[in-house]
């Protein structure tokens, strides 16, 4: 946030200054009162657990040059700007930091791969300005105002991650990012409980062009049956792995070092991409990345390199080794598509495949037959399959009860040279099977 004072805030968000102060400069928001200080307005949320309301004091004194709060406590100790709604102020502040950003704004949208697909576009976007990016899972109605306002003169561009699991969440979002490129992964079964199905997933995310210019960009995913049909009233530019976009792979190949090297393809331009990380999902998200970095100009020695400095973030398919056992870490989350393609991958590698597999959450009337068709998958690849949790049993092969009976099974069932994939919803906490055979001897 640049150029910002108290009283800025208090007009853009509508609300009532009291104590004063209204002269000072805010160049930030947070809503962790122990992350406040000098420049940064603290925002007080009320909680399931906590009220932001008992720590406004704590704030002031830190250094807070205001407090953005729906009540002031008596005794604050210095500004507060009170408003009906917190989350909706910080919203309107966050479209008005956005509509001063000058540089173009990229909005990552899908039912998976959204935040391979940010890292990546940002890692490429990077080799030619300044990127502000979304960090960790700051993509909701919370995180996106949180991320925009770490925008300031010092950034050129900025990617912007949008993750929603109902209808209009998106409009919401759009109002805030506004992108000029909104690249979508892909239109997959998540959130099935309130989206209903893949018609009602597209509808969701595509609410977000409602809320960008004609003349901006929509790169989307031309191997996706939903999104290959879309025809927007902005300008389209689609990538396929399979030659059927216009920015197309081919040439895939595993590399000696882990990673995966492939071409992309635009026209008469061709970039061979080296990326440091596996899986075939990759591909993808390189795609989506060139895509933006060619709409922006960026050079096609730019693109490679911005592509060769990516690393998977958290549990999002990592290759570990073991003196035994390769790892295909991947537990961050799950969805039938996600799976499947995790699956697929992870077959690419050398050694019996074991499928460690959890329950996907959150996927509707449909579940049953969802985990049936994940499990297929492993099956019909030869994989031993070891799943954990109540919707995992319809996936077949061996089932625990749970993750930690699963856990104690595994000496019995693995065996040098494996490679074990491990995937679930993050909710099952299958990191904790990670870490399991990261230490089991064999």
């Amino acid at each position: 946030m640049t150029g910002f004072t108290v009283k800025d805030i208090a007009g853009i968000t509508g609300g009532e200054l009291h104590g004063g102060g209204g002269d000072r400069p805010v160049t930030g928001a947070v809503i962790d009162s122990r992350a406040a200080g000098e420049g940064l307005m603290f925002c007080a949320l009320k909680g399931e657990r906590t009220d932001g309301h008992a720590y406004i004091a704590s704030a002031l004194a830190k250094g807070s040059p205001v407090c953005l709060a729906a009540r002031a406590p008596e005794g604050a100790g210095g500004p507060v700007i009170t408003v009906p709604d917190v989350p909706a102020a910080m919203a309107a502040l966050a479209r008005e930091v956005r509509r001063r950003f000058p540089g173009p704004v990229v909005g990552i949208v899908g039912s998976s791969g959204k935040t391979t697909t940010k890292e990546m576009t940002a890692r490429v976007l990077s080799e030619r300005y300044k990127t502000l990016y979304t960090e960790g899972n700051l993509n909701n109605e919370l995180g996106v105002p949180l991320t925009l306002f770490r925008l300031d003169g010092s950034y050129g561009a900025a990617v912007i991650e949008l993750g929603i699991s109902d209808f209009g969440e998106m409009s919401r979002l759009g109002r805030m990012a506004e992108p000029d490129i909104a690249v979508y992964t892909l239109i997959g079964r998540s959130h099935l409980n309130s989206l209903h199905d893949l018609d009602g997933v597209l509808k969701a995310k595509t609410e977000l062009l409602d809320e960008m210019r004609p003349g901006a960009l929509v790169v989307l995913n031309g191997d996706d049956e939903k999104l290959a049909g879309l025809r927007p009233v902005q300008r389209r530019l689609s990538y396929s792995a399979a030659g059927r976009g216009d920015v197309n792979a081919g040439g895939f190949e595993l590399l000696p070092d882990g990673g995966v090297g492939f071409d992309i393809v635009r026209g008469g331009r061709r970039i061979r991409a080296r990326i440091p990380a596996f899986g075939r999902q990759l591909v993808f998200a390189a795609l989506a990345a060139a895509s933006v970095g060619m709409e922006l100009g960026l050079t096609d020695a730019e693109i490679a390199a911005g592509l060769s400095k990516y690393s998977p973030v958290g549990h999002r398919t990592r290759v570990l080794k073991t003196p035994s056992l390769t790892i295909v870490d991947d537990c961050y989350n799950s969805t039938p598509d996600s799976a499947s393609l995790a699956i697929e991958s992870a077959a690419d590698l050398p050694g019996r495949l074991v499928c460690v597999l959890g329950d996907m959450l959150n996927l509707g009337p449909g579940s049953e037959e969802m985990h049936r068709e994940v499990g297929a998958k492993a099956l019909g690849l030869g994989a031993l399959l070891l799943t954990a949790g109540e919707a995992a049993r319809a996936m077949g092969g061996e089932h625990f009860e749970t993750r930690d009976a699963l856990i104690a099974a595994l000496p019995r069932y693995l065996r040098p040279g494996d490679t074990v994939l491990v995937k679930a919803s993050h909710a099952l906490e299958f990191e904790k099977v990670t870490e399991a055979l990261m230490s089991l001897e064999l």
